[in-house]
């Protein structure tokens, strides 16, 4: 039997499709002309430290999830959609991450190479 990306118990493998997607992030200017942020429009939920049952979302584990993705955003034209869960980031196990590390992560690195799992196409 194989089992899929979601209610996932954290450490164990696991067999799923995913979805690569590759996210470059877009320098924003301040005032006075500098680059302040490289921003990504998306908001991300979960992690190993977190009581997923706890989620507004319903999520059924403790994976790391895209809870929002700003139109427009480097992440909308990526195609990373609300409720994507992240399986790796740049080669990072993102299954085994607490929400902290996930962040501070995803925040380091200008272009994420991201695979993700979405529900309905990517298991059964």
């Amino acid at each position: 039997m194989s089992t899929t990306a979601f209610q996932h118990e954290p450490g164990t493998a696991m067999e799923c499709l995913s979805i690569p997607i590759t996210l470059e992030k877009e320098t924003v200017i301040d005032h006075e002309g500098r680059p302040v942020v490289m921003k990504c429009g998306f908001k991300i939920g979960g992690g190993i430290d977190q009581d997923y049952r706890k989620s507004p979302q319903g999520y059924t584990d403790n994976g790391i999830y895209c809870t929002e993705v700003h139109e427009g955003s480097p992440a909308a034209r990526a195609g990373l959609r609300i409720h994507d869960k992240i399986l790796q980031c740049n080669g990072y196990d993102f299954t085994m991450v607490t929400h902290k590390k996930a962040v501070d992560y995803i925040k380091k690195h200008p272009v994420l190479n991201m695979l993700v799992a979405r529900r309905g196409v990517t298991h059964s």
